[in-house]
């Protein structure tokens, strides 16, 4: 009688499956053969499921403010540095407070106006294999640094006030023959601004680049100490004092944080027609290069009420306000979690 033998099964390792079938492999994880088993990501997070944040604030001595920022496998280092811009050197600019000056107009920006604020972001080599040395600016980068800007001025999250470096002119006119209204006329003059260049470094990088680089962007702002700056009249230049004891900290309006969210769409359509789909939270790479619809959101949740300070989406068709009400849930419950993290 002839024996036979049983055939070998034909298997992969689940990163070899991964790379050559994405999407089947998500889509097993989400959508499980089984109802009883939950849905789960490839990571092994559910849906809504947000990766652990790690900050660690003043990490460089030679900046006035910086952070660290690592949420899952995507780290990034921010560090901020001060100049001085000399209002002299400013078009146009007035000095005074007067009510012809261009600031005094509702609705103007003076910290967009001049560029008090400038963001960079670098993609370093070795972040990702998709980036290698020698390569010009990425379009990933531009995109961020633009959108980073976009919402340093959107949230209003500097005070303006803060990166002014005011003068007041002595009175050298006789007080004994200087009436009141006369010596209420000598206004306090703006003699130079803050230029604070936020410079956005990615060490290493797994997906949900806004989301990490917007925390550590607010984590170094709150640790920024300016020094005290004086116009000093005899040298006519502006002095900055070395003691720490006298240096400043940002007022920062609020605390506003981002969340994105990604769409992952069955490629089968559902008996009913339906196509069933998952909003991923806080995606990571592998993620990315499966979903063509993304959303983000910024909360605030300072003094207890949400508020939702933007909305940004990309692609496709299936975010719509239920979705939007659900991912600001979220955002609030990221926020509770991130929130003292980013205080330090």
């Amino acid at each position: 009688m002839a024996s036979t033998t049983a055939q070998p099964t034909l298997s992969f390792p689940r990163d070899t499956f991964a790379k050559l079938s994405p999407h089947p492999y998500l889509l097993a994880h989400l959508q499980p053969s089984s109802s009883a088993s939950p849905s789960t990501r490839a990571n092994g997070r559910s849906p809504t499921t947000f990766r652990a944040p790690h900050v660690n604030n003043g990490s460089l001595t030679h900046a006035e403010g910086s952070a660290v920022v690592r949420i899952g496998d995507t780290t990034v280092v921010c560090g901020i540095r001060g100049e001085i811009l000399l209002a002299s050197n400013v078009a146009g600019y007035r000095v005074d407070r007067s009510s012809t000056a261009p600031s005094s107009k509702p609705g103007y920006n003076e910290t967009k106006e001049l560029d008090l604020l400038v963001p960079n972001i670098e993609l370093a080599t070795g972040c990702s294999p998709a980036f290698m040395p020698g390569q010009p600016p990425s379009t990933l980068a531009q995109s961020l640094s633009t959108r980073v800007y976009s919402l340093l001025h959107s949230s209003g999250l500097v005070n303006g006030e803060d990166l002014k470096i005011w003068y007041q002119p002595p009175d050298l006119s006789d007080q004994d023959k200087m009436d009141v209204e006369d010596s209420e006329s000598i206004e306090p003059e703006v003699k130079a601004f803050w230029t604070l260049y936020i410079d956005i470094l990615f060490i290493s990088l797994d997906g949900n680049p806004f989301d990490a680089a917007w925390a550590a962007v607010v984590s170094a702002l709150r640790n920024v100490r300016l020094p005290k700056a004086y116009w000093d009249p005899d040298r006519e230049m502006i002095l900055c004092e070395d003691a720490v004891a006298v240096s400043k900290k940002l007022r920062l309006n609020g605390m506003p944080i981002a969340v994105t969210a990604l769409v992952f769409r069955a490629k089968e359509q559902a008996p009913t027609g339906d196509n069933k789909y998952w909003v991923l939270v806080d995606p990571d790479a592998f993620e990315e290069g499966l979903c063509d619809e993304s959303v983000t959101v910024v909360v605030d949740c300072t003094g207890g009420e949400t508020k939702m300070l933007g909305i940004s989406k990309a692609g496709g068709t299936v975010v719509g306000r239920e979705q939007v009400k659900q991912m600001v849930g979220l955002a609030a419950t990221r926020w509770a979690q991130l929130g003292p993290l980013l205080k330090g």
